[in-house]
């Protein structure tokens, strides 16, 4: 498995854990606990993206 490949199964996992975060937010009842699901949804997100744009050899991260 080439590095490449590892980094393309981490972003996906990252993906698809923010949107099982996501989907776990909107069925909970509890205010406090779907704005941290939704809180580390959108940190996975933005990490996913921040891999993603280094591993395709961007230098500037993301905003």
């Amino acid at each position: 498995m080439s590095k490449s490949d590892d980094v393309t199964g981490r972003l996906q996992e990252m993906r698809d854990r923010a949107e099982d975060l996501e989907k776990a937010a909107e069925q909970t009842d509890d205010p406090a606990e779907r704005r941290r699901l939704e809180d580390e949804a959108h940190r996975l997100e933005s990490r996913s993206e921040q891999v993603s744009g280094m591993a395709s050899g961007d230098i500037y991260p993301m905003r």
